[in-house]
């Protein structure tokens, strides 16, 4: 499964769903789908979010189709040199519309962090 929507598609199979019971459960347009499918678009950051909840998949396999032993994570103190050059080899792989993708969630799991701490603190 090479993209986003192949593996949307995969779960809405695991899942015994139709296409249609899906977008209507996610208020998804069937329209924003086939969009998906011809890799016109990809679903934006809240969505995605919304779809791996109902999937109860991570957002890193939804995103790149990797596992969690495969992806980078962050640490206490942020991303490690070794990380950041594994990330920069996978975003060098990436469509221009993917890595504006990645970016955009990468920038929302830094606001996350930063609001966790500002509660906690």
């Amino acid at each position: 499964m090479q993209s986003i929507y192949e593996r949307i598609e995969y779960m809405i199979k695991q899942k015994g769903i139709t296409k249609k019971s899906f977008c209507e459960q996610l208020n998804i347009s069937t329209g924003n789908m086939g969009d998906w499918k011809r890799g016109k678009s990809t679903p934006g950051t809240h969505k995605l979010i919304e779809i791996g909840a109902f999937f109860h998949v991570s957002l890193d396999w939804l995103i790149l189709g990797k596992t969690a032993a495969e992806t980078v994570r962050e640490n206490g103190e942020g991303y490690s040199s070794a990380q950041i050059r594994q990330l920069n080899c996978q975003i060098g792989e990436l469509e221009p519309q993917e890595k504006a993708f990645i970016e955009e969630y990468m920038e929302f799991l830094q606001y996350r962090k930063q609001k966790n701490k500002d509660e906690n603190s």
